[in-house]
């Protein structure tokens, strides 16, 4: 409601970071603009993201996992110490591409792109640091890319 009388809107959606930037002071409680900035930058970031996989650029794809993540950590303050712990051990192995949270309520996921030549070491050296910090074991579930949902007839 701080930014209707600026700028015309029915929903942070319609926003483009510029404009976000434009009215952002419009929001006195820092709380609600890091949520704000969440919200605004999260819709760029997935409208890139689709772009950049269609273009096939999966390295550019898991800068934006990445940068997700951190702005859910920062800005909308919805992770934890064993997300953050998951994201940051995935993020030191050399073949993995991005990493971010994924869901929540139990406790949450992460979700990692990781080359085929890293899978082993990323499921024993971020199991094992995982677990030194947060004294849980993680289950690690390796998933092949398909074809996704499609017409069969």
């Amino acid at each position: 409601d701080a930014i209707k009388p600026f700028k015309n809107i029915k929903n942070l959606g319609e926003l483009s970071i510029a404009d976000f930037d434009a009215v952002k002071d419009k929001i006195e409680d820092e709380t609600v603009k890091r949520r704000a900035k969440h919200v605004v930058t999260e819709i760029d970031r997935t409208t890139r993201a689709v772009a950049e996989l269609k273009a096939g650029n999966i390295a550019s794809f898991g800068l934006l996992m990445n940068a997700s993540h951190d702005s859910l950590r920062d800005d909308y303050e919805v992770t934890g110490h064993e997300l953050d712990t998951m994201v940051n051990a995935a993020r030191k192995i050399e073949g993995t591409i991005g990493a971010r949270m994924t869901g929540g309520g139990f406790g949450g996921s992460t979700v990692s792109i990781v080359r085929d030549e890293a899978v082993e070491e990323f499921i024993e050296k971020v199991g094992k640091e995982y677990t030194e910090k947060t004294g849980i074991k993680g289950e690690f579930y390796v998933a092949e890319i398909g074809d996704g949902g499609h017409k069969v007839l």
